[in-house]
């Protein structure tokens, strides 16, 4: 584990501290191989971001996000995404396969790779399951993964530099804590039901009042500071000073924080981003309420690797999106 995890070294004839009859064994009884990079491309603020082969014809991506104090890692769990979020790339694209858990931690040795052969200052020091696909959707594998990344012979990340991201599914939040510990995210991006049924149709089977004892109670199992709400502005969507007010009232007196996320355009959406004008407003009524509320700044969607707009290629296995049952539509003022 020290070897592949701590120095991103694969090949058991590199590891010298081993018996040369072990090494022996394991280059013919395991198989170490890496997801192929396909692309590597830089932004012009620094951001990276790899287009991975994962087979079949399915390629992933994987973006590193550079800032002066850490290095974020944002990593892959599913080639597509099933969840179908209506101001998602990622889930315009569809569903394919879940990823194993060889398949995510390669993303992260791929990167410390390159990261090593530029000596990165930073280099990897936060990862988070925010790329491609619903990790709580693949549970055991995202599981095994949040085992590596915090193990002292693994990655030996602290648990709260390790964040799982999800758009709401219920059960698996609570399988999660008795799982692992590390830090949830999860995308609201509506404070009332209808409007998110359409944003994250997921919020159909789960709805929001559900979705939030979830959090609560996952915050409490594991000892989390707080929930990381994540919510994206989109122009006379959900934006408006009764949003933020609404927002504000679920949220008040919990282990809450949220980060506000100015929407990433990518082509045939119909949304727009809000002005920056009225993102600051939102930011300022949930900080007058107590809300603690950050606005991420937008990295790498020059190379479209900012949030939201990663896409891969996936040859699409879901053959009923979510948004194409759903045939009518909610006007929000």
């Amino acid at each position: 584990m020290r070897w592949m995890y701590g120095r991103s070294i694969i090949d058991p004839a590199q590891m010298t501290d081993l018996s040369v009859g072990l090494r022996a064994a394991l280059a013919t009884t395991v198989e170490t191989e890496l997801p192929r990079v396909k692309k590597l491309q830089r932004a012009t603020d620094g951001t990276l971001k790899w287009l991975l082969d994962v087979g079949g014809g399915q390629e992933i991506e994987t973006v590193y996000i550079p800032e002066p104090r850490r290095g974020t890692l944002c990593i892959s769990s599913q080639a597509g995404c099933a969840m179908d979020c209506s101001f998602c790339a990622t889930g315009k694209q569809g569903f394919n396969r879940n990823l194993t858990a060889a398949e995510i931690i390669g993303q992260i040795i791929v990167a410390r790779r390159a990261l090593d052969s530029q000596t990165a200052a930073i280099g990897i020091s936060n990862v988070v399951f925010m790329g491609m696909g619903e990790p709580l959707a693949n549970l055991r594998e995202v599981a095994e993964v949040c085992d590596l990344l915090t193990d002292d012979f693994g990655l030996a990340l602290s648990r709260r530099r390790v964040t799982v991201s999800t758009c709401g599914l219920v059960p698996q939040i609570a399988r999660l804590a008795k799982l692992t510990n590390v830090a949830l995210a999860v995308s609201l991006h509506a404070s009332e039901d209808e409007l998110r049924d359409e944003l994250v149709p997921i919020n159909r089977r789960h709805p929001i009042g559900e979705l939030l004892a979830a959090c609560w109670n996952y915050a409490s199992e594991t000892r989390s500071r707080e929930i990381t709400f994540e919510y994206v502005m989109l122009d006379g969507v959900n934006d408006t000073p009764a949003d933020a007010s609404q927002l504000a009232g679920l949220l008040a007196g919990k282990p809450a924080k949220v980060n506000l996320i100015p929407f990433n355009s990518f082509p045939g959406t119909i949304y727009q981003r809000s002005p920056q004008r009225v993102i600051d407003d939102f930011r300022q009524a949930l900080l007058d309420r107590g809300i603690i509320a950050i606005t991420r700044r937008t990295r790498g969607d020059d190379i479209d690797a900012a949030c939201g707009q990663l896409a891969g290629s996936i040859d699409n296995r879901v053959l009923r999106p979510m948004a194409q049952r759903s045939i009518h539509t909610v006007t929000h003022s």
